[in-house]
């Protein structure tokens, strides 16, 4: 599978910015992609070394959509949290206070 594909989007949300203060950075990602392909995909787009990778899938939900209301499932989505080295860090997640 090609790198630039495995990795769709940095997460950004609260939870995951409380835990990039921890080294742990979340991704959401390919459902089919590995643990390890994840892992390879991370350390050459951004260049750190990963320690962990626990990944998780959601799934669809359904929604009413159209004139007749018709009900549709939206596609799953599989996220990942990715552990760097400690003393490594992915500037993505980096927050900028406001004065």
């Amino acid at each position: 599978m090609d790198i630039q594909a495995v990795i769709h989007r940095p997460m950004i949300t609260e939870k995951s910015l409380k835990l990039a203060d921890s080294q742990r950075y979340t991704f959401a990602v390919e459902r089919k992609a590995s643990k390890p392909q994840i892992a390879q995909a991370v350390t050459q787009l951004f260049g750190v070394e990963v320690i962990e990778v626990k990944t998780f899938r959601s799934a669809g939900k359904q929604r009413r959509f159209g004139k007749q209301r018709q009900v549709k499932r939206l596609p799953g989505t599989k996220k990942a949290i990715v552990r760097i080295k400690p003393d490594q860090k992915i500037d993505l997640f980096e927050v900028k206070e406001q004065k």
